[in-house]
């Protein structure tokens, strides 16, 4: 993939931007892009091999600029396999900006909740996951430039990052709940045979993204921090029935607080 037109573009359309750090945002979770004070905002659709999410609540555009003094490229929406992209695809966006310059991603994520302990609303630090998604971004000939054939995925979740995570919240007084994420393709949500079956399994979310991006990201060499905003219970653990519009309802609700937490992090680390 031709990722060298996509770097000239971007410096092109930014002045020569250099991202720290990637914030990729989930679904609902747009508000935090108003925290950025921007330098430039670009539609994906004006950089090369960036894709067009066609996903509700995802606008599509990266937003490159400045959160607590520290250079921010802030994905304001992003690709899932669901709607019918290719892994390698949905990952191009961050390997172009590991080569523009950025050393961590955080992304975030609306999941529901299998682990019983949690509640609507509750945020929870990805400690590993369950890639359920039977698709992997590194499949096909390696690209050394990028990273090695095989990378370790013992520590994906960067273990210095969460312990930021940690401190953060609990400063702020936020009840940051700890857990495993597992992904599915979607675009139709879990059974509840399915969501008793993950619980077995270990997984406390389940969502449709993420973990394409996570290992590419390690892959690339990115440190990674992933937090799950908790926008539903999961299929069977209530009896409701699952809607977007209570996924992107819950993720306004909690978006002050969900940024809150990102942008101190982005201030400490």
């Amino acid at each position: 993939m031709d990722y060298n037109n996509a770097c000239s573009k971007i410096n092109e359309l930014s002045g020569g931007f250099k991202p720290e750090i990637i914030v990729v945002l989930g679904s609902g979770l747009a508000g935090f892009a108003d925290r950025v004070d921007a330098k430039a905002i670009i539609p994906y659709g004006d950089i090369p091999g960036f894709g067009v999410s066609t996903a509700p609540y995802h606008n599509g555009r990266l937003i490159l600029g400045t959160v607590e003094g520290k250079n921010v490229a802030c994905m304001d929406g992003r690709l899932h396999l669901y709607e019918g992209h290719a892994p390698a695809d949905l990952v191009f966006p961050l390997r172009v900006l590991r080569k523009l310059g950025a050393h961590k991603i955080f992304l975030t994520n609306a999941t529901g909740g299998i682990n019983t302990s949690f509640k609507v609303g509750d945020i929870m630090l990805v400690e590993d996951h369950i890639n359920f998604q039977g698709r992997n971004p590194l499949m096909g000939k390696n690209d050394e430039e990028l990273g090695v054939r095989f990378p370790d995925m013992t520590y994906a979740y960067n273990p210095e990052l969460r312990a930021i995570a940690e401190k953060c919240a609990a400063d702020l007084g936020i009840d940051l709940k700890k857990g495993v994420y597992i992904a599915c393709t979607g675009p139709s949500y879990e059974t509840p045979a399915e969501i008793r079956a993950f619980r077995i399994l270990g997984a406390d979310a389940v969502g449709m993204s993420t973990v394409p991006e996570v290992i590419a990201a390690v892959h690339c060499g990115l440190k990674v921090l992933t937090l799950s905003l908790i926008t539903n219970m999961a299929a069977g653990i209530t009896g409701n029935k699952l809607t977007m519009e209570e996924v992107a309802e819950t993720g306004r609700k909690q978006s002050l607080v969900l940024g809150g937490l990102v942008s101190e992090i982005i201030k400490r680390c």
